[in-house]
């Protein structure tokens, strides 16, 4: 009975290790979505502008070969995670809200896409979408407790409230821009690199036995 309760104690100690763990991890996050996401955004924003001056093709071509691919990648992460993700995954509370957080995101990405293109003007909607995506940021950075992603969200929002009062297609692709780097690309370098510092500092702990 002894050696029983002993080794129940052990187990609870190493359980209440995991949970620790797991809710440090919970509040790191290396950054690399959002940087390829707002790196993907704002090359097609520069090269929009640069063709509206140019006019390579039709106003809306980048963005229509950008959306058409991001719709078929999403359809395929779904298919593969839902079919053939056999792998099981510890489900955590910030993960699954962030899981919500993106289907929610992606859901009204494509309704305000779809809007664009039949009844609203898509200088309007670009000014939407910069709205959207400054929800989507300040819940991500609440949820990981992630200063930079906060702030980043209310500069986002700034920055689509100036472009509200932009006519031209033009202009708000530049504000477009700005406000994907304030939101994702800035706030997304900043946590990678805080990521990789936390790992290394970690490998240095074990390897030293701290």
């Amino acid at each position: 009975m002894g050696y029983e309760k002993q080794l129940s104690e052990n187990e609870s100690l190493f359980i209440i290790q995991q949970m620790i763990e797991t809710a440090k991890q919970e509040q790191k996050s290396d950054g690399i979505k959002g940087i390829i996401w707002g790196w993907l955004l704002f090359l097609v924003s520069l090269v929009s502008f640069a063709n509206s001056k140019m006019e390579w093709f039709s106003q809306y071509f980048f963005w229509n070969v950008f959306g058409t691919l991001s719709l078929a990648f999403f359809l395929f992460e779904i298919i593969r995670n839902f079919f053939f993700n056999r792998v099981p995954r510890v489900k955590t509370y910030t993960g699954d809200l962030l899981e919500r957080l993106n289907i929610g995101f992606f859901v009204s990405l494509l309704f305000l896409i779809i809007a664009m293109n039949v009844s609203i003007r898509p200088t309007a909607g670009f000014t939407l979408l910069i709205n959207l995506y400054g929800f989507w940021i300040l819940v991500y950075g609440a949820a990981l407790n992630f200063r930079p992603s906060i702030i980043g969200a209310f500069i986002t929002w700034g920055i689509g409230l100036l472009a509200l009062f932009a006519n031209r297609f033009d202009i708000v692709m530049l504000l477009h821009a700005a406000a994907v780097l304030c939101g994702y690309i800035i706030p997304g370098h900043i946590a990678n690199r805080e990521f990789r510092k936390s790992q290394l500092d970690s490998s240095k702990n074990k390897e030293y036995g701290v």
